[in-house]
């Protein structure tokens, strides 16, 4: 068998990216196996044993592929690199903002460490366990939709650079989940094979950015207290317990009651206000991206037409686009709900992603 390139896997040691290795070294790359240790649990005031895709169970499963594999493995420590994520996290929810961290950490510090870490162990390519794929056409690389429509994670990719995509394999953007389940069964890990799904923010293993935020900011209290929820004409309605601890479209919590359901429609961190309306109040046509990052086309012409998701888990709404410089003004032809400042929208040409940015 010719021997293929050399080729770093980034291993969670999660299912996804342990079968990535799996795969590849059965293909003949070269693989060298590397876990990013990102964060430390106990210092945000969890519990001091460790869950999630930095801990050190996590860590050991990854070796323990590696060892039975037969190729090296290496843990890249961070945390110093990361710690500009947790600062952007709160600083957005200071502002007001609802910031997206993933998607952040793999534009921002994943990619770029990565391909770094490769450079030094001369490695050609980086590879990872998203379901995306990442094609090339007329000298430009861009990402499209995992054939998973469940699992697609093209929507956190939108940032990473062309540099960056030229140099990466993703391997389980061809299959399903439960095509992934069977292949590490079928390579003999049984108890890979059955391991769970991580779905939280990283550095948040129980989902409450609340008690993060708190635990982050001590003073939160002197700082955002004492402010009001007032309605679309400026009524006040009540009070509320920080303006950082709301979001855009939230209903349940509200603790306001008219005789019909309200919901945020804006986050004013100026005048400390959070702003709720009805269910028609919280539709908009409009938004503006902020931040772009282009992928398939180098420039978008005014007035194209794409599918434009402003969440992960959202299906997408027809826009007409309109560029100027390093902004994109997005005119919806339907109303969209709980378009949220500080979230990422992206911009797709059918199932493949034209390009990306932050909601302003």
């Amino acid at each position: 068998m010719i021997e293929k390139d050399r080729v770093l896997v980034a291993m969670s040691g999660g299912i996804d990216s342990s079968v990535v290795a799996m795969m590849l070294h059965e293909q003949g790359y070269d693989i060298v196996g590397i876990t990013l240790k990102t964060w430390d649990y106990a210092i945000a005031g969890h519990d001091t044993h460790e869950t999630g895709c930095c801990s050190i169970d996590s860590i050991n499963d990854a070796r323990t592929i590696a060892v039975t594999l037969g190729f090296p493995h290496y843990t890249l420590d961070a945390r110093d690199d990361f710690s500009f994520i947790i600062d952007n996290f709160v600083e957005e929810y200071m502002h007001g903002r609802t910031p997206n961290p993933c998607v952040l950490c793999n534009t921002y510090i994943k990619w770029d460490l990565l391909i770094q870490k490769a450079n030094q162990l001369h490695c050609k390519y980086i590879a990872t366990g998203h379901y995306a794929q990442i094609l090339e056409e007329d000298g430009r690389f861009f990402v499209r939709k995992g054939v998973d429509e469940a699992k697609d994670q093209s929507y956190v990719l939108w940032g990473v650079s062309q540099e960056n995509l030229s140099r990466t394999i993703l391997p389980l953007g061809k299959y399903k989940k439960l095509e992934i389940r069977q292949m590490a069964k079928d390579y003999g890990f049984e108890e890979l094979s059955k391991k769970g799904e991580s779905y939280e923010i990283c550095f948040i293993p129980d989902n409450n950015y609340r008690k993060f935020l708190m635990h982050r900011v001590p003073d939160m209290p002197e700082r955002v207290g004492e402010g009001y929820f007032v309605d679309t004409n400026g009524k006040k309605l009540g009070k509320h317990n920080g303006y950082p601890f709301y979001t855009i479209g939230q209903r349940k919590g509200l603790n306001v009651a008219v005789g019909y359901p309200l919901f945020v429609v804006k986050i004013d961190a100026e005048k400390n206000e959070v702003v709720l309306g009805t269910r028609e109040e919280l539709l908009s046509t409009e938004m503006t991206l902020s931040k772009l990052n282009l992928q398939k086309w180098t420039n978008i012409p005014n007035g194209t037409e794409a599918l434009v998701k402003v969440r992960y888990k959202d299906s997408g709404t027809k826009a007409k686009l309109y560029q100027n410089d390093d902004e994109i003004k997005v005119e919806f032809l339907n109303p969209v709900s709980a378009i949220t400042p500080g979230q990422s929208a992206v911009i797709y040409i059918e199932d493949d992603v034209l390009a990306g940015g932050i909601i302003l």
